[in-house]
C-alpha cells in the first residue's frame, strides 16, 4: 500500500474520533415523531464520516442561546447530492493536511420560525456580546441576518469551516461563560479547533463576509481554500458568510421541508 494513502487513512481515523467526541449528545436524544424526510436525505456520517460535526444548534453556544427546534439529535443532513458534493471536497482536504467540520446541514423550517421568533423578542439579547456585538437587535431583519425562509431548508445547503489535523481539543461550552465578540482576534474568543477564518462562526458583522478585504493574511488564505475547493466541487457561497454553502444542483430548490433533525427522520441512515 502506499504510503501516501497510509497517511490519509490515519488522518481520517483522527477526524473520526474528533468527530465522535464533538457529535455524542449529552443526553438521551429527544424521540418526538413528526414528518420524514424524502429518500433523497441521508445522514452526511454515511457518506463522507470523517468530516467533524459540531452541530451548534442541537447545543446552546449559538446566538439563540438555546437548543432549536426541531434538532432532535447532533446530525448533519442532507440531500444525497450535496453530501455527495462534500466528499468530493473532504478528499482533496484531507491530501492537504485538512478536514471539514460542519456546524449546520439541513434546518427544519421549525427551527427558521424560531430564529423568526428570537429576533422579534427584542428584550432578549443574552447572546448579543457575542454573536452581534455591533448591531442593533431591532435591525437583524433589514440587514439580512434573519429570514423567514431558509435555503438550509431545501436540504443542500450547509455551514462548515476547515480544522487542520491532527485536530486540537476543543472544549465542551459552558453556558453563561464570559462572552468575547465573534470578530475578536482567534485567540481570545471561544477555543473553536478550526483554522483561523477572520471571525467566529454566525457572526453577524460586515468582518463574516466572505471577501471582506480587511481580513488578511492566514485568515485570508484559509477563506480561499475553503471557498475555492467548495466552487470546485460544485458549491456557491453566500458572499455575507464565509461559513456558508449550496449546491449549485440542489434537487430541490424550491421546497422547504420541515421534518425534524433525527435519524427517526431517515429511511436509511
Amino acid at each position: 500500500m502506499p504510503i501516501f494513502t497510509k497517511r490519509v487513512r490515519t488522518l481520517a481515523g483522527a477526524v473520526l474520533a474528533t468527530l465522535t467526541i464533538l457529535a455524542t449528545p449529552a443526553q438521551a436524544a429527544d424521540r418526538t415523531t413528526g414528518p420524514t424526510a424524502p429518500a433523497e436525505f441521508v445522514a452526511l456520517s454515511r457518506v463522507a464520516p470523517s468530516i467533524i460535526q459540531e452541530m451548534r444548534y442541537y447545543g446552546q453556544h449559538n446566538f439563540v442561546g438555546a437548543r432549536v427546534d426541531g434538532y432532535l439529535e447532533p446530525l448533519c443532513i442532507l440531500t444525497r447530492q450535496a453530501a455527495e458534493g462534500l466528499r468530493k471536497v473532504q478528499q482533496q482536504l484531507l491530501a492537504q493536511g485538512y478536514t471539514l467540520k460542519v456546524y449546520d446541514c439541513y434546518r427544519p423550517q421549525r427551527a427558521v420560525d424560531h430564529f423568526v421568533r428570537w429576533a422579534k423578542d427584542l428584550a432578549d439579547e443574552k447572546t448579543k456580546a457575542e454573536f452581534y456585538p455591533n448591531v442593533a437587535k431591532d435591525r437583524l431583519f433589514e440587514e439580512g441576518y434573519i429570514a423567514e425562509k431558509s435555503g438550509h431548508s431545501r436540504g443542500s445547503t450547509m455551514d462548515l469551516t476547515i480544522v487542520k489535523l491532527p485536530p486540537r481539543y476543543q472544549r465542551p461550552y459552558v453556558p453563561g461563560e464570559p462572552q468575547v465578540p465573534c470578530f475578536a482576534p482567534k485567540d481570545q474568543r471561544f477555543p473553536d479547533n478550526m483554522v483561523d477564518m477572520g471571525t467566529g462562526f454566525d457572526c453577524f458583522d460586515p468582518l463574516a463576509h466572505t471577501d471582506n478585504p480587511v481580513i488578511t493574511g492566514a485568515a485570508r488564505q484559509n477563506r480561499d481554500l475553503l471557498k475555492n475547493t467548495m466552487v470546485a466541487a460544485g458549491f456557491r457561497n453566500l458572499p455575507e458568510e464565509w461559513w456558508h454553502y449550496t449546491l449549485n444542483n440542489e434537487p430541490f430548490p424550491d421546497t422547504y421541508f420541515d421534518f425534524p433533525i433525527s435519524r427517526c427522520s431517515l429511511s436509511r441512515v
